[in-house]
Parts: C-alpha cells; sequence; structure tokens
C-alpha cells in the first residue's frame, strides 16, 4: 500500500475541518463487494474521498472528521487468526492510523455508539452522496434516514467544500497522474501498433489492459476499443479488425495511488488514412490542438468547448457537411449533429473527477451554468478555469446513422447542415482524439509524453 506522507492526509483534514467550521464529518471508506458469492469479491476500489483524506486503500474502514473537537477518528477492526491464515499478517488499526497521522482509533462496532452520542449533542452529522449499496445500508442504520432519501440529506457544504480542496491538484497527486500517464502512453501505442487486419479487438484491449495492471492498479474505466467509433461509449470488442476501418481506442490506466489518466486514439487498420478519413481526422487533430492552446486560468471551458465547435463546424463546411454562417451555426447547436458532447471534464482519483459527489458541483458553479441544448447539455465541465485544474481535452467528429436519419426527417438544423452529404458517411464510424492537460500558471501543459497523434507518426507505428 502506497502513502503520501502524513502530514499530507493530516493537512487535508485540517484544511475540511476549516472550511465546515463546525459539525461532524463522516467519511465511509468502501468494503468488498461480492460477484456472484461473499468469497468471490469484485477486485476492491477504495472510495475516492477515503482515499484524499485517510490514505488507505484497504476495505472496512470508516472515518469521522470532528470540526468541533479537532478530533479525527478511525474505525476498523483488527485481523483475526482465520485472516493471517489465508491473506498474511496486516497493520493493526491503530499503526493504520498513525500512518496516516491519526491517534485515536476504535472497531467498527464503536462507530453507531460513537454516532449516536454525536446526534445526542445535536452536532450536525455531514455526508457525502453514497453510490454503493453497502455504504447506503450503513448510512441507513446510522442515521436513520432511508437509503432512498439519503442523496436529498447528502451535505451541500461538505461537496462544495471538497471540490474547491480537490478540484487543485498539488505536486504530489501531479506525479501520480504523470504516473498514469505514462502507462496509457504505453497501453496507446501498443494498441496502435496491433491495430492490423484479422486482428481480434478483445485481443488488443486484453492486452493493453494487462499493461494497465503491470504497471499499475488496472484501468480508470472500461476500455473502450472498436471499429465502431459511432457509438461513443462502445465496450463490445467482439470484431475482428478489418483493413481500411478506424479503430478507436479511449482507454486509461491508474496509479497503484488510484490517480487516473484518460486517451483517446484512432488508428487506421493497416496504417493507412484513405483520403476522406484523413479529412475529418485532420479537423478533429485541429480542434484538439485549438482547444489546448486556448487553455489558461480565467478562461471558461464552456467557451472553449463551443470555440472548438467553431473549428469544426468550420471543417465540416468546407468538406460540404454544414453550410451557412459558422457562429449561427454552433449558436444553433448544428454541430452537434457530429459533435455530440462536451470537451472534456476533471480527472483526478476519478477519471470524471469528483463525479459522484454530482456534475453540476463540480463542473460548474454559481456564475456558469449548463446549457440545455443537446450537445452542449453533455459538457461535464464549464466552469472557469484554475491553476492547478487537471482536465481532459475530447473534440470529436462522428456519423451516427440513426442521429442523422433523426435530424433530416424533423428538418433539426435544416438550414446548418448538407444531409445529402452526410448520408455519405453513414459507414465512416467516428473520429475522437482526447489528451490529458494541466492548467498551468500562464497556459495549459500536456501531462505525460504526447501519445503519437500526427497521421505521420500513427503510419510509422505500423512499419
Amino acid at each position: 500500500m502506497e502513502l503520501f506522507e502524513k502530514h499530507i492526509y493530516t493537512n487535508r483534514r485540517n484544511q475540511l475541518r476549516e472550511k465546515m467550521g463546525s459539525g461532524i464529518i463522516l467519511i465511509p471508506g468502501n468494503t468488498e463487494s461480492p460477484m456472484n458469492y461473499t468469497d468471490n469479491s469484485y477486485h476492491f476500489r477504495q472510495d475516492s474521498t477515503f482515499i484524499y483524506l485517510f490514505g488507505l486503500d484497504i476495505p472496512g474502514l470508516f472515518g469521522i472528521i470532528d470540526a468541533d473537537s479537532g478530533k479525527d477518528t478511525l474505525f476498523g477492526d483488527d485481523i483475526t487468526i482465520e485472516d493471517i491464515i489465508w491473506m498474511g499478517t496486516k497493520p493493526s488499526v491503530k499503526d493504520l492510523g498513525v500512518s496516516v497521522g491519526i491517534t485515536n482509533t476504535l472497531p467498527v462496532k464503536e462507530l453507531f455508539t460513537d454516532v449516536s452520542r454525536i446526534k445526542d449533542k445535536g452536532a450536525k452529522l455531514h455526508f457525502l452522496p453514497p453510490y454503493r449499496a453497502e455504504n447506503k445500508l450503513m448510512l441507513q442504520e446510522l442515521t436513520g434516514i432511508q437509503a432512498s432519501a439519503l442523496h436529498s440529506h447528502a451535505s451541500e457544504t461538505l461537496i462544495r467544500s471538497l471540490v474547491e480542496m480537490r478540484s487543485i491538484k498539488d505536486s504530489y497527486e501531479i506525479a501520480e497522474i504523470e504516473k498514469a500517464c505514462d502507462t496509457g502512453y504505453k497501453m496507446h501505442v501498443t494498441a496502435m501498433k496491433m491495430a492490423k487486419p484479422g486482428v481480434m479487438e478483445q485481443e488488443i484491449a486484453g492486452t493493453i489492459e494487462g499493461i494497465a495492471l503491470a504497471y499499475g492498479s488496472g484501468t480508470s474505466f472500461p476500455t473502450i476499443l472498436t471499429q465502431n467509433g459511432q457509438t461513443l461509449h462502445n465496450h463490445d470488442h467482439s470484431f475482428k479488425l478489418e483493413k481500411g476501418r478506424l479503430m478507436i481506442v479511449d482507454a486509461g490506466a491508474e496509479s497503484n495511488m488510484h490517480y487516473a489518466s484518460d486517451f483517446t486514439r484512432v488508428t487506421p487498420v493497416g496504417g493507412h488514412f484513405s483520403q476522406k478519413q484523413l479529412d475529418i481526422y485532420n479537423i478533429v487533430l485541429k480542434a484538439n490542438n485549438t482547444a489546448t492552446s486556448l487553455i489558461k486560468p480565467g478562461e471558461t471551458y464552456l467557451s472553449i468547448h463551443l470555440k472548438v465547435a467553431e473549428v469544426i463546424a468550420a471543417g465540416l463546411k468546407d468538406l460540404g457537411l454544414m453550410k451557412g454562417d459558422v457562429k449561427e451555426a454552433v449558436a444553433s447547436g448544428a454541430h452537434a449533429l457530429f459533435f455530440p458532447h462536451g470537451l472534456g471534464h476533471m480527472m483526478g482519483l476519478d477519471v470524471h473527477d469528483m463525479e459522484d459527489y454530482g456534475q453540476i458541483h463540480v463542473g460548474y458553479d454559481d456564475e456558469i451554468r449548463p446549457v440545455n441544448q443537446f450537445g452542449t447539455a453533455y459538457l461535464r465541465l464549464g466552469r472557469r478555469l484554475q491553476k492547478g485544474f487537471v482536465i481532459t481535452n475530447e473534440p470529436g467528429i462522428y456519423f451516427i446513422p440513426a442521429l442523422i436519419e433523426q435530424w433530416e426527417k424533423e428538418k433539426i438544423n435544416n438550414s446548418f447542415i448538407n444531409f445529402g452529404k452526410a448520408k455519405e458517411y453513414l459507414d465512416f464510424g467516428g473520429i475522437r482524439l482526447e489528451d490529458d492537460i494541466l492548467v498551468t500558471e500562464t497556459g495549459a501543459r500536456i501531462l505525460g509524453n504526447r501519445i503519437p497523434v500526427t497521421p505521420e507518426e500513427i503510419g510509422l507505428l505500423q512499419l
């Protein structure tokens, strides 16, 4: 189990305590979750907030941060002789607490006594929206609030405080994200080299997921790898690669401390883009590079998303797929026929960082609110950027037959779309290019070595 130095966790808890001012903050860790029977569990993944504040990557732990008394308590049970037989010796809960700056440790059963005492004193109990069934049931028992109603009782003050803290990555976190990016580089270059006719998608997906396990704690999300890139989140790997088609790979890794990477690249099967593919690819590459050039503190990601949409619309207009005034087309949402998602999202301990808190709190604020328009409505991050944000930059162009058919039938944005031309691309698939970006003091830095992205670089990998 890898940990930062204990003072980092102590400082984080103290900072949160100061922001909250008063009350009791309950942070449940995750427990083992059975896959198909109790002793055959899913791969354990600790709760990201628990990792951030307590650092311990072990199931069955719970933390309380008391903003009234200034005391932190770690709850957990020491292992039994049966545990030792099957899993070996482990540190005591007391020693685990000391490793992250906590001297007060208690058995799990004392958590219920402690919470009851807190409630009797009238102290405010703060908790986050739970996403695991086990923790929902535990919180229901602790608080008396029905599991179905816990989200509406979650502490918005706690959510806002943690979003403010976790949005800014320190140098230790950035170093961990860079490790995940290094693994992501290995994964994607391997996939590009394997993109040859006759190879099964599953073979490539399995190979790169093995790399994620070899260099860290596995993938940061289920791998997207497919020739059918018109489906944005396509997790089906059941097809054999065909010469001339495009293979899209959206995949990332976690470091051993669970910090994420998230990259997307597109490779022509056999190594050579057709002119038609190259025309679309170059528009997406220009959109990606434009976004990176625009990222800096003070800019809203919503405004950058819309400027990138104009790059895409202008490129498609040059190819005859769109028409009319580019700015008017984007204002009308016409670009979303081809670019029906947001430019990117926060990234850190989660690939969609802090999304369990509620995306509205992570990607937006009182100044910047979501846009209720198809395409831009899916933008996960719209708010003003700050130094220390780690974000993704992932524009794309897709040809989704059912969507093209619907828009043509309903005459949606008819004055901006050349549907006759669009129907020449129904078998095209999709292209998305994604980099991970650190917002710096004056601009942006691509994290990790940039994965080959120009058509020339990609072609050289398959020689």
